[in-house]
């Protein structure tokens, strides 16, 4: 997920700008050295150090030289035989979840369900879902690629085929999974393909990762429908629903994992989300819980997804709207 440019980042992409004139050969010789120095430092890294990966990308967007050696192109996937092989080692994540105090982020209730969304950015996303009643805990993470185990950066790079998404783990009694598709496709603009607003590349694609046949049927019927509502507004909608129902689902960093509601997180997030309503009939047919006036009421705003509390909506609210 690229980071908004402060005041201290455009300086700073300023005065690259006044070196374009250097060779792409020197700028990728700098670029190699930031990447071995990458590679010394542990799994864990600093919020500081992503942020200057991100702003190298897009500096490297802004000369215009390609992709670097070894790299697809921007927006197009990368091979399964030159894609990064990974690790076996997983990524070591807190596990109790930071907003919903006592449910785990990795091991859930046998009545707990799973799904995995990708909306192009994970932050925001994740804030959104885990303010719906009956979600016991959410995670970011990344799937839908070839690398075991991958690092932010090696996603940021395009090389592993995963996009940015969200386990959403929910109790069914209390929230259908209706419900959760109508905060997927409200959430974010599904007909960009691999992008998402000002955040362009594979990693930043739509889709949605079911993990049976019940939810792959519904998620199908539900796309229908919105595209649909969306009428001649946009494009089709582009979103990856593949049908294979045990795709890894790998952790990001701890630092990523309900990062918005942490101190001295930055509100940023580049999902696009419509303003376009799943529709009401849609959501009667296939069970929501939540009515259209709640999603009017709590649902994105277009074009902005962390202009919300972070407090979890509570379920008598939630059916009062």
């Amino acid at each position: 997920m690229q980071s908004s440019l402060t005041k201290s980042t455009s300086s700073f992409l300023t005065s690259s700008r006044r070196h374009f004139s250097r060779t792409s050969s020197s700028f990728s010789s700098r670029h190699k050295q930031q990447q071995q120095q990458h590679k010394r430092k542990s799994s864990f890294v600093t919020k500081a150090g992503a942020e200057e990966e991100e702003l190298m990308q897009k500096l490297m967007a802004m000369i215009g030289g390609g992709a670097p050696a070894g790299r697809p192109p921007k927006g197009q996937m990368i091979a399964k035989e030159s894609a990064i092989k990974g690790r076996d080692s997983e990524m070591r994540v807190t596990e109790e979840h930071y907003v919903l105090k006592g449910n785990s982020i990795k091991s859930f209730p046998s009545n707990v369900k799973t799904c995995v969304f990708a909306t192009g950015c994970f932050w925001g996303t994740e804030k959104m879902f885990w303010r719906l009643p009956g979600v016991y805990s959410t995670s970011v993470g990344y799937v839908g690629g070839y690398t075991k185990n991958p690092t932010y950066e090696e996603v940021c790079s395009g090389m592993t085929g995963h996009t940015e998404a969200v386990q959403v783990a929910y109790d069914p009694t209390v929230i259908s999974f209706a419900d959760l598709l109508a905060m997927y496709f409200t959430n974010h603009d599904p007909t960009q393909g691999m992008r998402q607003g000002n955040d362009a590349g594979t990693q930043y694609r739509s889709g949605v990762y079911c993990k049976d046949k019940e939810q792959y049927d519904m998620t199908l019927s539900a796309k229908k429908a919105y595209q649909e509502a969306l009428g001649s507004t946009r494009g089709e909608i582009t979103s990856e629903i593949p049908e294979d129902f045990n795709m890894p689902y790998y952790f990001a960093e701890d630092y990523h994992q309900q990062y918005l509601a942490k101190p001295g997180s930055r509100p940023y997030c580049s999902a696009q989300p419509t303003g376009t309503a799943m529709p009401e009939t849609w959501l009667k047919e296939n069970g929501a819980k939540l009515s259209g006036s709640f999603w009017n009421t709590y649902g994105p705003r277009p074009g902005c997804t962390i202009g919300v509390p972070n407090e979890p909506i509570p379920l008598e609210t939630a059916l009062k709207a």
